[in-house]
Order: C-alpha cells, then structure tokens, then sequence
C-alpha cells in the first residue's frame, strides 16, 4: 500500500511540474505582441489576483523591490478542489529565483511531511495547512517550516493540467529514450506531445535504465520546451482558449505589473533551474503516514534557500 501511494504521488507531481513550467512561461518567458493581445493577456492576469493577508513576509524586512533585482521565492501550489470542503495541497514546490546569478531552485516539498501548522498549535502533514486556512496558512506554515521568506503563491487547480498543455499546442522534445508507456509509443528524436502523452512522457521510469533519473530529465525536458515555446506568445494560435484555461485555474498575489517587472528583469534565470529534493524517512503514527524531515535537514535547506535570496 505504501509503494502505491508513493506512485501516486510522484504521478501528481510529475503533473504538477509541467503546470509549473507554463507557468513559468506566463512569467519570465512571454513576449506580448499587439494592443489586443496586450489586453487580453492583462485581464486575464489581473484576473487571477488574490492578495495574501500580509503581503510582505514576515521574515523580509522590506517589500520586494524588482528594479534592483531583488532575489524572490513563490510557492507553487496544486490544489485537489473537493465539492465538500476547501481541498488541500496535493503539490508544493518552493521556487527561489536569483537574478543577479541568473539562477533558479525548485525545492519539491513532499505532501505528507510532518510539521506544525501555522496557527493550529499541532503537528499534521503539511498538505493539510490548505484545509485549515487556505494559501495563508499554506504560506506561513511553510516558511515556518523552511524559514524563509515567501514573496508569492501561485496556486494552481490540479484538473487543469491537460486543457493547459493542450491549449499550449503541445511541445516538442528531443527523445533520447525508444519507450513505450501506458499503449503509446515514444521513438527516439524530436517528438511532439500534448497533455495526455506528455504526462505518459514524464511519469514512465521503470523501463529508463536511468530510473528516476531519467524520469526526471524528461519532465526538464517538457518544462524547458514549453518555456521556450512561451518566448513568443505569436506560436499560440490558439491563445484565447489558453488565456481561459488560465483565468479559471490560476490565483496568485502577483500582479500583471509584476509578471512584466519579472519578465524584464529575471528571465534569465529559467535557463538555470537546479531541482532539489528534501530528504527524510518514512514512518507511520497511530496508523498515518508521514514523511519525517530531521532537523538537521531543514536547517541546510534554509541556510542555502536563505544565500540564494541574499537574506540573514
């Protein structure tokens, strides 16, 4: 049962991630062209805003400010949305972006990770923050986890997954692997994929002789084609139907202004994204399964979270 659920979840990830890079896009990849596309792209955004309560974060000692080139960090979250409650964070990667190094670290925060959450007074996973309180009590829980400053959220509904990439045109990879996955053929060479097969490219690991490894660089491989692919929005024929998809499935404290800020002054970081893992052990409490981080852990992740914004 325990190997399931970890199949599961590296299956939500895997998902997540390539949401994460047409995200990413929007962000720091996006050439706008043309006052009708300018507009349409700025309603959209605008649309998807939702303040957080305390917009700056309580371990920054000033607001952000992108013309100096201010190092940021964003938690990205995928939400299961559930009919009878709020839903809880099935994802969260902390993404910190250095602008003066032009570098990128994407730290993956596994769903079932024992911590105390912000305001509860208890220890539980840390998904469950969600459930509690929303993307404000996601935020401070994991800062209070890592000690780091959040500057953003970008949250995302995990269903959207295929109309996105779809809407997207589907991207192009180079395939150094002959495999095939879940009844569909992946040949060697430049491929294109949409949503549904792009997925299938992503989770396949078993017949990799690189394992997880090679599971890995092929989610690189469809991030970095569909920020690529973001370098001019004029590739998106189709555009419209991607901006809805957008607008229906995105919320996040940044504004148009600073999406353009970010894209302006930050871009260069997307072509250095160092992926970091979190390492902890397994184990069950009264019957539950948590991911247990040490201590030990946790403070060289925060000294090199902290080096890479430039914070004490």
């Amino acid at each position: 049962m325990e190997e399931n659920s970890k199949h599961k979840k590296r299956k939500k990830l895997t998902s997540f991630n390539i949401i994460i890079g047409i995200i990413l896009f929007l962000i720091i990849g996006v050439c706008l062209y043309g006052f009708s596309v300018y507009k349409s792209v700025a309603n959209t955004l605008n649309s998807t805003h939702e303040p957080l309560n305390n917009e700056v974060s309580k371990n920054r000692d000033l607001k952000i400010d992108f013309s100096k080139q201010d190092s940021i960090s964003i938690l990205l979250l995928g939400i299961d949305e559930r009919k009878s409650d709020r839903g809880r964070s099935d994802s969260l990667i902390l993404l910190t972006v250095n602008p003066k190094d032009k570098s990128a670290k994407m730290v993956s925060i596994p769903r079932d990770t024992r911590t105390e959450i912000a305001g509860q007074g208890k220890e539980d996973k840390i998904n469950h923050a969600y459930s509690f309180g929303g993307v404000d009590t996601t935020v401070e829980t994991v800062e209070d986890f890592l000690d780091v400053p959040i500057d953003f959220y970008i949250e995302l509904n995990m269903e959207s997954f295929k109309d996105i990439i779809n809407a997207l045109g589907g991207v192009k990879v180079n395939n150094a692997l002959d495999f095939t996955y879940e009844g569909k053929h992946f040949p060697k060479g430049q491929i294109q994929i949409k949503g549904t097969d792009a997925l299938k490219y992503s989770r396949m690991r078993s017949e990799d002789p690189r394992g997880d490894l090679g599971r890995q660089d092929r989610q690189r491989l469809i991030i970095q084609a569909v920020i690529n692919k973001g370098a001019s929005i004029k590739s998106l024929a189709n555009y419209s139907d991607f901006l809805d998809v957008i607008g229906e499935n995105v919320t996040t404290n940044l504004t148009f202004n600073d999406m353009k800020n970010i894209q302006a002054n930050y871009k260069a970081a997307r072509h250095d994204i160092q992926q970091v893992q979190i390492d902890g052990k397994g184990t069950e409490i009264k019957g539950d399964y948590y991911y247990i981080v040490p201590q030990s852990e946790r403070t060289e992740l925060s000294t090199m979270l902290k080096e890479h914004l430039n914070v004490n």
